[in-house]
């Protein structure tokens, strides 16, 4: 079991900049702390910090020279330099980048100056305009590889970065309106960007800050509110965190934060706004601790107010439930925030959790510890406010962002303490963690992890137990006792069984820990004894667990009895009393156990007891291997392999827990576990644990070959032959999977000796005889399944004998051993410096017992395939029997596990000495790497133009490649060298025989193809390292699981011994993988590939996977493979696409399209053209499979049509930075370039005429084929050069009126597409430089400069919106929203020019004119109206409107035959009487695109249109509007407005603010609708919108308008109108910054309602109050006082839930509260019943800041207290709880005290709903109050209520009462009801107090007290009082079940038996 929560942390971290997996996680030490190294230095040094594993030391061979490595990297920086130069991103700069990659995977380190300049240039690369985006993404990638660690490069002293290029991507993305037409060329993901950031943002120059800021903070506004959203989101991505230099006072944090604050505050109700501002402080105060020049106190770098504010958005984010409140945000906020979504965080690799736990961690210091107030206190009050919600009986959507809070919490704090004591992490002296804040902070998480541990959700428990091991690292004296305490009755079975497996998983996370700490460690024998019966083939998920606890517990500790040779201790006797004292002690103490070690017990007693308690590791030891014995006895048979089923999981656990145990055993403890081993295997069979046997053979063989061998292998042997022999095994082939039963005994025979046989090194060379005749033997009898297990075994022999590998298993030093394990040696940890590794590198012997071997069963399986393939074989194929092909697949496996096995010996470099010297046909002239996966390939030329295209490269040339030693063993001179690789050779001709042999006689036999398939891909694979079994990756992924819970914060491979070693076994393989180049061609592999080629295009399914499989594998491995094959497989598709053959077009198609081929020929331009012809016919042919297929490549093929990079715009001076000193390169550059050039323009010439062909292709096919074609055509024809061809024009501007809907959808994308090219190439000024750079010439677009100092500027702005005539258009919602820049964009009012065409543009123009004739619009109006094919597709089209705008402005400028006259006509026809909804949808899109096609046109054109459009809107809005048809007219509003200056379209926006409303009319629809289209023009036009006056008049006077529609329209305008009035307009940034700072730490508090605002608020609610009087009670008919209460809380509940709410605050407590209070009373009308609730509860969720709320607070009191009807006093019950939780951290210690005691006043309420709401709400209060305020206020209410129900007893009963009838029903006096009252409160108060401490277990000391008074004093009232006793007593047993043995303590004997009677009913009652 890996530990998930570590994983996930891993995950996070690396994503975070910071790799989890190696290093730093948080800051590494700031800029230049490591002393500052001079310049010289960086040339020479390579790493701040030396690596902790020295990799090149360990291994068992002579490794290259530093100079070697350093030549080698210059050498490819030369490659790299020449690509970049020459412009060959997508492949050749790739594939350098690629190459580098892997060197520095070696773990090989440049310099510091190359890595800087490396950093740099990719940088640039990644960034640069014009790059291929799939090359970009590499760049970016390699990026980040290179700036992963801090200690490589320091920012600030090494390095610094410019933000701007970043900042130019983004506004690309986020701020589009900025760069005028949408540029056509494709982006970046914004993924890959905010990746960029997250690296880049560390070398940011804080000196940068106040220019940022003024570059971003301008486009900040909430009257569009996505601007806000991308500045917050654009800061936190790019902003600078790097401590500034000393000295620059507005370079301090404190400088700036108050205008962060203040923004924050402009946006409330938002979740984003809260995340993307706590990442955005934390990550501040990370990079701030460490420098001394930022003034820092016990809130870190904050002040108390700001992190009073950071505390209550930390209780908002994480959602808590509290009472009945609704979620603090609001659900419309976040949509608003449109693009800006791109600038978010990825929530699930960035948890909101690991954001505050950085800004908590990285603000504590020592002086947190003596002030009453600080981010410590603050920390304790958040965890003591929701501990409940950790309980696992408490368990919802809290649960998993809460333990991940703790996790993260201390996961930073572990890392930070681990950083300072090494000195890693440099800060000044009195911020660094103490011993005491330690404790403080484990004492302060300690409750809620003990109960996170037992958590319902997975995710969440292993949160929990990550920390758990966190806190224990830090303070083992904390939480081991309180640990055990727990863990040793769930181990002894006395508690539920979920509580057992926490409590394994604690232990496995804790024994680490256990095993080094003094005292404790004398508990770990113990434990292992108590975790056995956890072994049980019943709970596999059990067994899991106490294996992986067993695993944990060996690497910790050795097996070693220590009792022997010390007399003073006899057996295990002392440990045993030791132990059962302690245990006795915990039960007695209970939860706060404390287990003082150190103090009470001395060094030699704990050393005697822990000596003893090893005496019993024998018994345990047989006890442990009998339970594993019986498990395996007991497993079901395993389903599949690789299911992930809990069997499966186990038969993986177990060698991974053998391993540790068997290397930690004393000698003679390993005889015993060899001889229960070897006694089981020889003595059963069970099949379905085969595996897992093996496994742990394997194990045990491991540790100590030799005896082991000795041991097994002649049993094993023996029984082989018997079972061969006498039971006659294997002796018939047989059909299906399953395994005879006569086979069983056999196969159990050989997987256990070929497990025994692999990795143990030499020490089978004393069983060689044995072992070799043993497996002729095998091969000779053998026949059916069991073959290939036989196989295997020699596999694995010849794996054992080639290969390099660690042979060292145990967890000591071999000098440790030999000096005898004491006491001392438990839980160390060894230094990775220092380590001695014995390593098995093979001798002569080995290999030459391998080569036997190898030929002697090679040669025979080679005769045996070439007789069966040459009829001379006893075997016939009869066609009816399978024993032929059984021979044949059996003999093949054979062979492959044969090459795979000796793999490592076959020299990869054979084949470039064998290659014959080309000939001068295959004499190639291109330099050009092929492909990404850098193969090159030779061909022969034929002599037309084509040879310039292809992807050949040199031969004398071909691209370097670097290997470095790896341990290979052979000479070329030697015979076993030669024998070796003939055998390879001959191999691959009897393939090839095979193969020939199959296709013609058998090509249905499935069962040979497969096999032959897979030893094909192992012959070309399996060259110099196993790659076909993926050795490397497998065991890296168990290494890594191994490690997982070694790993701690802040250090570094604090491993066991083992797992080290295991490290170094990793690294040679990875040297081993990194040699295996792909390999010239030869001409056997030539034939060998054909061979695959044929196979992938088989009739047979089966045939046709396994070929592809293989070929895709074996192209990997040879150079230039990819062009030999592409040309029979492209035949393949075209005969199967003539004749209909749907197996040849499936095969084909999968090789082609779905591999790496593809790649390839998306660059050959001498295939694509066939290729691309072949897909179009194959996507007609008649079968679904192929129609699918079809579907996923058109992407790809519409990628190959895309036009090549052309320009790259790069910063020379980074590019010339890593030039090669020495040689000059420039001919080969110029050369490369040339080459590449003439390439580039014979492909597009290629593209061109392919297109023409499919343009005609187009026109004559059916429309299924059409639509295929068109699509390529689309991105083959459109070119920023020459546009589009005429023909194609032709094709897509006739084919934009085609009848068929899909194809006329595609065709006017296409002219839309042709159309946009044309107008963004015009702006570009026709240079494509600038179309790359996004410079545009807009004719109409000036810069106008803004009269900043002037104080009347922005009153005078905003004033001119109000007229018809403006100087400019202002079309951006921000300029001077929040500040002024000294100029702002607009645009002219009568522009004279419109955009200058060149000679290639109006050539096209004018051939689409042409074509655009009056039938074509009478066509296209005609289509516009027809009838929606289904209901999605009924809206209003903008794409419409965008294509009939560049249509109308064709004809504008004279281009088209028809003209406006023509086209008024068409309208005429299509609008005729309206009637139609319709016919409405294409009247407003075509009036829509008149007016927008002459936005920047002369004015007296756009009056003219003006002058047409008008009349027509105007009568649609006064009469045409109906429910159907709304819409599109809003839509056709929206896209009039947005983003739009209103004076634009003036005559609308005039007619539309002019509206009045009519309270005669009874046309409530007419009313609402322009009421609704009024608010789209308010809501696009924002703060510009200045005609608001009167229309707020209007509809303040009419508030109680009759109809339902027309409220609701007025409720929101009212908002949207007052919200879009506030602006801040201050004159510049920095001005803006500065009053933000001197107002307060929070900035200033924005939306101060203006004295005009209030007047109106007080006026409309006393007109409210006056109708409420006027109204008389119970009228069921709607009154002037429903309608218009409606209508206000429309409007209150749109402001509230938005992000201006606070402008209400002041009008809470004394205008609000009350109204809404009557509303809800209100029971004739619903409705407003649940508004005014519904606006009633957004109340405690609107922020306040500090202090704003004692009016608020004073209101809740007063109503609660005073009013006069119970509803109301019940109500606020439910804010007062709200708000005391929601402000924790900014509510008054005074207003804290008064609403506790308001609430306990309310419990001697009259009413009983109100008296029992004040007892839940009492106990919520008091649950989530600080630990120091809880117990005071316990205290003080508990002597209260006991005293209250003291002192008001009942009255005793006359005695004779029993015997006299009761005659008359009594009515209760006055006194009797106040009495029952007070006892009913007093009852209900002491209940809110027990039920405040729902889970805390044992129950805190006073709850005993209280509930037994409850029980004697109360409970046999009558009626309410009596009941409300039993419910208190009878809930808390119900919460406490788990833990009822433990909680029963707690009451002392007397308490126990009062409370029995009514707790539980006695049995006897």
């Amino acid at each position: 079991m890996e530990n998930n929560a570590s994983k996930l942390a891993e995950l996070i971290a690396s994503l975070d900049g910071k790799d989890g997996s190696d290093n730093s996680r948080a800051t590494s030490p700031g800029p230049g702390a490591a002393g500052r190294e001079t310049v010289e230095d960086n040339k020479k040094i390579a790493r701040s910090r030396p690596r902790t594993y020295p990799y090149l030391r360990y291994l068992p061979y002579e490794v290259e020279s530093e100079e070697k490595r350093n030549l080698d990297f210059s050498e490819m920086l030369k490659h790299l330099y020449i690509s970049v130069e020459a412009g060959d991103f997508a492949v050749g700069a790739v594939h350098w980048t690629r190459e580098l990659r892997n060197w520095l995977g070696l773990k090989f380190d440049p310099t510091k100056d190359l890595r800087i300049k490396l950093v740099r240039l990719y940088y640039e690369l990644a960034l640069a305009p014009g790059v291929d985006t799939t090359a970009a993404e590499r760049f970016s990638s390699m990026f980040m590889v290179l700036t992963k660690r801090k200690h490589y490069l320091r920012p600030g002293t090494d390095l610094t970065l410019d933000w701007r290029p970043l900042f130019r991507e983004w506004k690309v993305f986020v701020i589009p309106s900025e760069s005028g037409l949408h540029a056509q060329h494709v982006k970046r993901s914004h993924k890959t960007l905010t990746k960029l950031c997250a690296f880049a943002q560390l070398y940011f120059d804080p000196r940068e800050i106040p220019a940022m800021l003024a570059e971003i903070l301008p486009y900040f506004t909430t009257s569009f509110t996505e601007g806000a959203y991308t500045v917050t989101g654009l800061l936190n991505l790019l902003f600078p965190t790097a401590p500034p230099p000393e000295g620059k006072e507005e370079l301090l944090p404190q400088y700036y934060l108050p205008t962060f604050f203040h923004l924050w505050s402009l946006v409330n109700r938002s979740r984003v706004f809260d995340t993307t501002f706590v990442d955005l402080f934390s990550r501040l105060a990370r990079d701030s601790l460490v420098s001394a020049n930022i003034p820092f106190t016990e809130f870190g770098i904050y002040t108390q107010e700001q992190s009073s504010s950071i505390f209550t958005a930390i209780l908002r984010l994480l959602e808590i439930p509290v009472g009945q409140a609704t979620s603090p945000y609001s659900g419309t906020m976040d949509i608003a925030a449109g693009l800006a979504i791109m600038v978010e965080r990825d929530p699930k690799k960035h948890p909101i959790a690991h954001h505050i736990a950085r800004w908590i961690i990285m603000s504590l210091s020592p002086a947190c510890l003596d002030r009453p107030d600080s981010i410590m206190t603050n920390l304790e009050g958040l965890l003591q406010a929701v501990e409940t919600f950790f309980h696992p009986s408490n368990s919802g959507t809290w649960t998993k962002p809460l333990s991940q809070l703790v996790y993260y919490l201390t996961d930073f704090f572990v890392m930070r303490w681990n950083r300072e004591k090494s000195g890693e992490m440099e800060m000044p002296e009195d911020r660094k963690l103490t011993e005491a804040l330690k404790q403080r902070f484990v004492l302060c998480l300690r409750e809620v992890v003990f109960m996170g541990i037992y958590a319902k959700s997975g995710g969440a428990m292993n949160f929990s137990l990550s920390s758990l091991q966190s806190l224990a690292y830090l303070e083992p004296n904390l939480i081991l006792p309180g640990a055990l305490q727990r863990i040793y009755p769930s181990m002894q079975g006395l508690v539920e069984v979920h509580r057992t497996t926490s409590s394994l998983r604690s232990l496995q996370v804790l024994s680490r820990i256990m095993a080094r700490t003094k005292g404790f460690r004398c508990h770990v024998t113990t434990m292992l004894g108590l975790a056995l019966p956890g072994i049980d083939a019943n709970d596999l998920d059990k067994t899991l667990y106490t294996l992986s606890y067993i695993q944990s517990v060996c690497y910790s500790i050795p097996f070693h009895d220590l009792t022997r040779g010390s007399d003073d201790i006899s057996g295990s006797m002392l440990a045993m009393e030791w132990i059962t004292s302690e245990v006795a002690r915990m039960e007695d103490e209970g939860v706060d156990v404390r287990c003082d070690y150190q103090e009470s017990l001395s060094d030699v007693d704990e050393e005697m007891i822990l000596r003893s308690s090893t005496a019993g590791y024998a018994e345990f030891l047989g006890s442990f291997l009998g339970k594993v014995f019986t498990l395996l006895e007991n497993l079901p048979d395993a389903s599949r392999p690789r299911s992930g089923s809990p069997e499966e999981n186990i038969v993986n656990t177990l060698p991974a827990a053998l391993t540790p145990l068997l290397a930690s055993l004393s000698p003679d403890l390993y005889d015993l576990a060899l001889n229960k081993i070897a006694e089981f295997i020889s003595n059963h069979v069970v099949h379905q644990a085969r595996d897992a046997m093996a496994f742990i053979c394997s194990s045990l063989v491991k540790v100590n070959p030799v005896k082991a061998l000795k041991r097994l292998v002649p049993v094993l042997i023996q029984s082989i032959r018997t079972e061969i022999d006498e039971n006659g095994a294997a002796s018939t082939r047989n059909t299906g999977t399953d395994v005879l039963p006569r086979d069983r005994g056999l196969i159990w025979s050989v997987s256990m000796l070929s497990m025994s046989v692999v990795h143990v090194g030499d020490a089978v060379l004393q069983h060689r005889q044995e072992l070799f005749d043993v497996a002729a033997y095998m091969q000779q009898e053998c026949k059916g399944l069991p073959t290939t297990h036989i196989s295997n075994f020699i596999h694995h022999l010849l794996l054992n004998l080639t290969g390099i590998y660690t042979l060292d298993y145990s967890l000591y030093e071999q000098e440790v051993l030999a000096r005898g394990i004491g006491p001392a040696d438990w839980g160390t940890n060894p230094d990775p410096q220092n380590l001695n590794i014995k390593w098995h590198v093979p001798n002569k012997d080995e290999i030459q017992f391998a080569v036997d071997l190898l030929k002697a069963q090679g040669e025979n399986a080679l005769q045996q395939l070439q007789a069966l393939t040459s009829r001379t074989s006893s075997i016939k194929r009869d066609g009816v029997g399978k024993e032929w092909s059984d021979e044949v697949s059996r003999n093949l496996v054979l062979l492959r596990l044969l090459l795979s096995g000796v793999s490592v010996l076959f020299d990869a470099k054979l084949d470039s000495k064998i290659t014959t010297p080309p000939s001068e046909s295959e004499k190639s002239a291109d330099t050009d790497m092929v492909d990404a996966e850098a193969e090159s390939s030779e061909d022969l030329h034929d002599e037309d133009s084509d040879e310039n295209i292809g992807s050949a490269d040199d031969e004398e040339e071909a691209k370097p490649t670097f290997t470095y030693a790896s341990g290979y063993l052979l000479e070329e001179d030697d015979d076993l060298y030669q024998e070796l690789h003939a055998f390879r050779k001959k191999t691959g001709q009897v393939l090839h025989e095979v193969h020939q042999f199959l296709v013609e006689k058998q090509e249905d036999d499935v069962a040979c193809f497969e096999p032959l398939c897979n030893a094909y891909r192992s012959w070309f694979v399996d060259v110099g390292i196993e790659r076909s079994a993926h050795v490397l990756d497998r065991v890296k992924r168990l290494l890594d699981a191994d490690t997982q819970p070694y790993k701690v914060s802040g250090l570094r491979k604090e491993y066991p011994r083992p797992l080290l070693l295991r490290r170094a076994n990793v690294y040679h393989l990875q040297r081993l993988r990194h040699n295996s180049y792909p390999r010239p061609k030869t001409d056997l592999s030539k034939q060998l590939f054909l061979d695959l080629a044929q196979s992938s295009v088989s009739a047979y399914r089966d045939v046709r996977r396994h070929a592809q499989s293989a070929g895709e594998a074996a192209l990997k491995a040879i150079i230039g493979a990819r062009s030999l094959v592409i040309p029979p497989l492209l035949a393949a598709m075209e005969s199967g696409v003539r004749d209909s053959d749907f197996a040849r077009i499936k095969g084909s198609m999968y090789s082609l399209f779905f591999g790496s081929l593809n790649k390839t020929i998306a660059r050959d331009w001498r295939y694509a053209p066939t290729l691309i012809k072949t897909y179009i016919s194959a996507s007609t042919a008649d079968k679904p499979s192929i129609q699918r297929l079809c579907a996923v490549a058109t992407i790809q093929i519409m990628e190959m049509g895309k036009s090549q990079e052309r320009m790259v715009i790069l910063e020379r001076a980074l590019v010339r930075a890593v030039a090669p000193n020495n040689d000059d390169v420039q001919g080969i550059i110029d050369n490369k370039r040339a080459k590449l050039s003439a390439k580039r323009s014979q492909i597009e010439r290629k593209k061109a005429a392919l297109s023409d062909e499919l343009v005609d292709m187009a026109r004559k096919s059916h429309w299924k084929k059409a639509s295929r074609t068109a699509a390529i055509v689309i991105t083959l024809g459109l070119r920023f050069d020459g546009i589009a061809s005429k023909n194609m024009i032709d094709l897509v501007a006739r084919g934009s009126i085609d009848s068929h809907p899909g194809l006329r959808g595609l065709y006017q994308g296409a002219i839309v597409a042709v159309f946009t090219l044309i107008d963004s190439r015009a702006a570009a000024n026709h240079k494509y430089e600038d179309y790359l750079l996004d410079k545009q010439h807009l004719p109409a677009k000036v810069q106008v400069t803004t009269r900043q100092d002037d104080p009347t500027w922005t009153s005078e702005y905003l004033a001119s919106f109000a007229q018809a005539d403006a100087e400019y258009y202002v079309d951006h919602d921000h300029p001077g929203w929040l500040a002024w820049n000294k100029t702002m964009p607009a645009y002219q009012t009568n522009p004279r020019t419109d955009l200058e065409y060149d000679d290639a543009e109006e050539t096209a123009r004018t051939q689409i004119g042409q074509i655009l004739d009056r039938s074509w619009f009478s066509a296209f109006f005609e289509y516009l109206r027809q009838e929606p094919r289904d209901t999605a597709a009924d809206r209003f089209h903008v794409s419409n409107v965008m294509l009939l705008g560049y249509a109308f402005d064709l004809m504008y400028s004279g281009r088209t035959s028809t003209n406006l006259l023509e086209i008024k006509e068409e309208i005429r026809r299509i609008w005729t009487d309206g009637s139609d909804k319709h016919q409405h949808r294409a009247t407003a899109e075509i009036l829509a695109a008149l007016l927008l096609s002459t936005v920047d046109k002369p004015l007296d054109m756009r009056t003219e249109i003006w002058q047409y459009v008008y009349p027509m809107v105007q009568q649609a809005f006064s009469d045409g509007l109906t429910p159907e048809n709304l819409t599109y007219w809003n839509t056709f509003l929206q896209i009039l407005t947005q983003g739009k200056d209103p004076r634009r379209s003036w005559p609308l926006i005039d007619w539309l603010a002019s509206f009045r409303l009519d309270m005669d009319s009874n046309a409530a629809f007419k009313e609402s609708s322009k009421i609704k289209l009024l608010q789209t023009c308010v809501n696009n036009l924002g703060w510009h919108f200045q005609l608001d006056k009167p229309i707020i008049e209007d509809f303040l006077l009419h508030l109680d308008h009759p109809y339902k529609g027309v409220r609701e329209a007025m409720g929101h305008s009212l908002s949207i109108l007052y919200r879009t009035r506030y602006h801040e307009s201050y004159k510049d940034v920095p001005t803006l910054i500065r009053s933000q700072k001197e107002a307060s730490s929070l900035g200033m508090r924005p939306y101060e309602p203006t004295q005009e605002f209030v007047e109106t608020i007080h006026e409309v609610f006393e007109r409210l109050e006056k109708w409420r009087q006027e109204r008389t009670p119970g009228q069921q008919t709607p009154s002037s006082y429903t309608s218009g209460g409606k209508t206000v809380l429309l409007w209150l509940d749109m402001t509230l839930s938005s992000f201006e709410c606070t402008q209400l605050l002041q009008f809470f407590p004394n205008v609000f509260m009350e109204q809404l209070l009557y509303m809800m009373d209100v029971r004739e009308d619903q409705e407003l019943q649940g508004l005014a609730y519904h606006v009633f509860r957004h109340i405690p969720n609107i922020p306040h800041r500090i202090g704003e709320d004692a009016e608020l607070i004073d209101a809740l009191i007063r109503i609660g207290t005073t009013s006069s009807l119970w509803h109301q006093r019940l109500r606020v019950l439910i804010n007062m709880q709200v708000i005391y939780f929601r402000r924790l951290f900014l509510i008054s210690p005074d207003h804290q005290q008064r609403l506790l005691d308001c609430v306990a006043t309310m419990l001697e309420d009259t009413q009983l709903e109100v008296r029992l709401g004040a007892s839940t709400t009492l106990s919520g209060m008091i649950r989530c109050s600080p630990a120091a305020l809880r117990s005071k206020v316990v205290q003080v209410f508990n002597k209260k209520f006991s005293k209250m129900l003291l002192n008001s007893p009942l009255p005793k009963k006359p005695r004779n009462a029993l015997s006299e009838p009761n005659t008359r029903t009594s009515t209760p006096t006055p006194e009797q009801s106040k009495l029952v009252l007070s006892r009913h409160a007093s009852v209900l108060g002491l209940g809110a107090l027990v039920q405040a401490f729902p889970y805390t277990s044992p129950p805190p000391s006073w709850i005993p007290g209280v509930l037994t008074t409850l029980a004697n004093k109360a409970n046999n009232d009558p009626g309410m009082v009596g009941k409300s006793v039993k419910s208190i007593l009878s809930d808390f047993k119900k919460t406490r079940q788990d833990t009822w043995q433990m909680d029963l303590k707690a009451f002392s004997q007397e308490q126990a038996e009062d409370l029995d009677g009514v707790l539980w009913k006695s049995y006897f009652a």
